[in-house]
């Protein structure tokens, strides 16, 4: 059965939803990531500063796949938090004390190491149980009736830890990218210097992640046999990670956040073709998970007044803060 227009329309909201939270929050979790390796306090202060006007903005992108998943596919949303409520759990614990230690790290001297802690290892959490959901997602959602079919902890996969920890060294490379194009002098050295490192590391685990702990059974249902055309995104995010380490060794601060982004946009459209048609893979589909087309277009109306002002809010911030953040 072929999705309506109008859950089509839903799904492509969902897609870009997800693709801009990961590349947006993604630089400033990986910030975050990076805060815990930091010793120099100048450092961990200026660090802050060059997320300081987007982060929380950047969160909503969040919102809006949490209530449009719920509004426009309830039936995946329902499957989706039945086989991931300790994952969402920990990443909501995760953002709650990452966004407490960004306020409360600036006011507080005796409590400051609590704080940073707080924000290092809230980054670290929301980052790597949204790397186990994916590996999880990838290797399939059992579904009977309707309902999530497995155990609440099945995500605990080897597979999925293993992606978790690639997508945790992933927005660190974000992050090390972002403060190389933001920021001057011995930061961006620190910055500079962490980038080869963490190409090597994301390499690494994927490579054991793909080779080792993934079931290659799963290619004959995600249909990717029928979609050859679907490995040209891989080679481009290889060739991408590629560009990364060059644009460090030459030393162009654009370079390395602009080529990491590429090799998420690659991983993205990777996914998107073993899911496809999928919404829970590789059991509810997008025409099968759809509300009825009453209840979409009645939200289509309201999309149109508000994703747009959240996109210009979006797009007038990073203009505003442009450039880059000079040290006090």
């Amino acid at each position: 059965m072929e999705p309506s227009h109008l859950a089509s329309f839903w799904a492509g909201v969902l897609a870009c939803a997800i693709l801009l939270y990961v590349l947006l929050d993604g630089f400033d979790l990986g910030v975050g990531v990076l805060f815990g390796t930091t010793r120099k306090e100048e450092h961990r202060a200026h660090m802050m500063d060059t997320i300081a006007p987007f982060w929380d903005g950047n969160e909503t992108w969040l919102v809006v796949i949490g209530a449009g998943l719920f509004a426009a596919f309830p039936d995946a949303y329902a499957v989706f938090l039945g086989a991931f409520y300790f994952p969402v759990l920990l990443m909501l614990f995760g953002l709650i004390f990452r966004g407490i230690a960004f306020e409360f790290r600036f006011r507080s001297e005796r409590m400051r190491i609590v704080w940073d802690w707080g924000f290092f290892l809230g980054s670290t959490v929301v980052a790597s149980v949204q790397g186990a959901a994916v590996g999880a997602m990838m290797r399939g959602i059992p579904v009977v009736d309707g309902q999530y079919a497995d155990d609440p902890f099945a995500w605990l996969h080897p597979f999925a830890i293993l992606t978790g920890v690639g997508l945790a060294l992933g927005y660190a490379l974000l992050g090390a990218g972002w403060l190389v194009l933001k920021s001057e002098g011995e930061l961006r050295d620190s910055a500079y210097r962490r980038i080869r490192w963490l190409v090597g590391g994301v390499v690494v685990v994927l490579f054991v992640a793909f080779t080792v702990t993934f079931d290659y059974s799963i290619l004959a249902r995600n249909n990717l046999y029928a979609r050859w055309w679907g490995l040209m995104f891989p080679s481009l995010g290889a060739l991408a990670l590629a560009n990364v380490v060059m644009g460090a060794r030459l030393r162009r601060d654009g370079m390395p956040f602009t080529m990491t982004v590429l090799f998420f946009f690659a991983a993205f459209l990777s996914l998107a073709v073993m899911f496809w048609p999928y919404l829970i893979p590789y059991s509810v589909t997008l025409a099968s998970a759809a509300a009825p087309d009453a209840s979409l277009r009645f939200l289509f109306y309201g999309a149109v007044v508000v994703l747009p002002v959240i996109a210009a809010y979006t797009i007038g911030v990073y203009w505003v803060f442009r450039g880059k953040v000079r040290e006090a």
